[in-house]
């Protein structure tokens, strides 16, 4: 049986809070950056301000109130 190979998420410092910032202005959010998110709170070296960030935006798309859409 073949294991995945999961790549690891690296971001920049400020990565989290600009993407925040830019999706809760636009109201949307790429499918790809979706994915990012989800790889990044997979990732134990996120800080709680920016776990907290991602918790955010993953309920927003949950709760219809972002969309998600292919590229921007």
């Amino acid at each position: 049986m073949k294991t995945a190979n999961l790549a690891k998420v690296c971001l920049l410092p400020s990565a989290v809070a600009d993407l925040f910032a830019c999706v809760i202005q636009q109201g949307q959010i790429t499918l790809a950056d979706q994915y990012g998110l989800i790889a990044a709170l997979m990732n134990s070296s996120l800080s709680k301000e920016e776990e907290d960030a991602i918790n955010r935006l993953l309920y927003g798309m949950q709760r219809g109130w972002l969309k998600v859409v292919d590229e921007v």
